[in-house]
């Protein structure tokens, strides 16, 4: 059974002889009263903010639950983050090795296909030094001919005695320009 401060203040004790003081009785029950209010008060204010309290701590639980699946999301889509990161730069990195390896590739065939023209321009020097060595060997021979006294007008052609035709110079020059183009 619940007592409340009224009961406290409307309780009456039967009145014998030699019993307690009447107004000393409703003195103390009058104090038990307003103790006992002040008493239920503070116990009403507890429940209250006990009632806040428990609302405020759902209200935690439920932001550190949210905090929770927000993190996890977070770890989540980062690690997913990293591992596609490293998925590019693998990816990127393959791709700048085999460009390196065409590259490399192509800078072999290039330097391969120089060498070919450097040979070519080689040979193609020596065999204009020949054709010249045999021209000026033509015409040093036609010159001694000449020097010796023999008359350029009796064979009628200029490399006599040289057992070589004549060579001129243009078409040397038309040799050599074909042999560039070519």
């Amino acid at each position: 059974m619940k007592i409340t401060p009224l009961d406290i203040k409307k309780q009456e004790f039967k009145k014998v002889m030699r019993g307690y003081d009447p107004v000393e009785v409703d003195t103390f029950l009058d104090m038990m009263a307003v103790e006992f209010e002040e008493l239920f008060r503070q116990s009403k204010e507890l429940r209250e903010k006990l009632i806040e309290l428990d609302t405020q701590l759902k209200d935690y639980r439920q932001i550190e639950k949210s905090l929770q699946q927000t993190l996890l999301q977070a770890q989540e889509t980062t690690g997913r983050m990293y591992d596609a990161a490293r998925k590019e730069a693998d990816l990127i990195l393959k791709e700048a090795e085999s460009q390196s390896q065409t590259i490399i590739q192509k800078a072999n065939s290039d330097a391969l296909r120089v060498q070919g023209d450097y040979s070519n321009l080689q040979a193609k020097k020596e065999s204009l030094i020949g054709r010249l060595r045999v021209l000026l060997s033509s015409e040093l021979d036609l010159l001694k001919t000449l020097e010796l006294g023999t008359d350029p007008k009796l064979g009628g052609d200029e490399s006599q005695g040289t057992g070589k035709a004549t060579i001129h110079l243009e078409d040397v020059l038309n040799n050599i320009e074909d042999d560039r183009t070519s």
